[in-house]
């Protein structure tokens, strides 16, 4: 996650440029998809972890039922033992009043049996502490496997929540190319740019101005989410002039023109946005009709929860 708050501090030094190289942007978009990797394997990992913690623990569950049958196996020779003892004991109290040398046999034959009852009654305790110590570690593993799923549950009703108090804000927005959508643990707001910006502009209108601004009041309340902006054209090429090269130059340029709405709201930490320009590269529809065209210029803003505690607690129990 530190990878993703020096993209977004490094993102925000180019808010005030007038103009934004492709290549810089490139080099933007490589590390962009390299934290989307990360939060992949992210998500790899903790499905293999949690696999992984199901898997020692029903290792542990085995190898406790185990050491319990040896327990039992020991108790019960220590019971032969001590009834063999006892046995002895009886014949040696016999036999004393016989012979000198019997005597000393059964004598002998006593020490033994003293010297293995000793030392059964030794391993029975190393088994005994050894069985409570695995006790321990089986309900210490999986009480942090508990709280991992607690937590995924609770950051799930987390998104849950967003994408429910985001639909809410926006409510009035749609039908005017406005969706709002939770997958992969993500909440995705697409706006078309007909909504936004005039054709080959990165200026916001008012109607899309409102609409950002009414997306900001929910940020403001949810300081634990990393905010994606992303740009993106259709394929036709960019035919204006002046400062803009080409699509990626203006999808960058309208992505930053959000990101500065939203940092006019104070409550939101610009350490959590990011900007990106996707320029032609990302389409949702075909660009054979109008229609798909109209559906690839868009803003997608992406909300994404922090995931170090998840990170975290898979390195505690790995």
């Amino acid at each position: 996650m530190s990878t993703r708050i020096i993209l977004s501090f490094l993102l925000s030094g180019l808010l005030f440029t007038s103009c934004v190289s492709s290549k810089a942007h490139k080099e933007l978009q490589s590390r962009y998809e390299n934290l989307e990797n990360r939060n992949q394997r992210l998500n790899n990992d903790l499905r293999e972890t949690r696999a992984k913690g199901e898997s020692d623990l029903a290792s542990l569950q085995e190898q406790y039922d185990r050491l319990q049958a040896e327990r039992d196996q020991l108790q019960q020779e220590l019971e032969n033992s001590r009834a063999r003892y006892k046995s002895l004991t009886e014949s040696y109290d016999a036999l004393e009043a016989n012979s000198s040398t019997a005597l000393a046999e059964n004598s002998r034959r006593n020490r033994e049996l003293i010297a293995q009852l000793d030392e059964k009654e030794n391993k029975l305790a190393a088994e005994q502490a050894r069985l409570e110590k695995l006790q321990k570690d089986l309900a210490a593993r999986s009480s942090r496997i508990d709280e991992l799923e607690n937590l995924i549950a609770a950051k799930d009703a987390k998104m849950n929540a967003l994408k429910t108090a985001v639909s809410n804000a926006l409510t009035n927005f749609e039908g005017k190319g406005l969706t709002v959508e939770q997958r992969d643990g993500k909440v995705y707001v697409s706006m078309e740019n007909k909504l936004l910006f005039s054709s080959g502009s990165w200026a916001v209108n008012a109607e899309g101005r409102r609409a950002v601004q009414q997306l900001g009041e929910v940020l403001a309340q949810n300081p634990d989410i990393a905010v994606l902006i992303e740009g993106h054209t259709d394929n036709v090429p960019y035919g204006g002039s002046g400062q803009l090269q080409d699509n990626w130059d203006l999808s960058t340029k309208r992505a930053t023109s959000i990101v500065q709405i939203l940092r006019e709201n104070n409550r939101i930490d610009p350490q959590n946005l990011t900007a990106a320009g996707r320029g032609e590269y990302a389409p949702v529809a075909s660009n054979e009709t109008a229609e798909g065209k109209a559906k690839n210029r868009r803003i997608e803003v992406i909300l994404t929860p922090k995931l170090d505690e998840i990170s975290q607690m898979l390195n505690e129990i790995e």
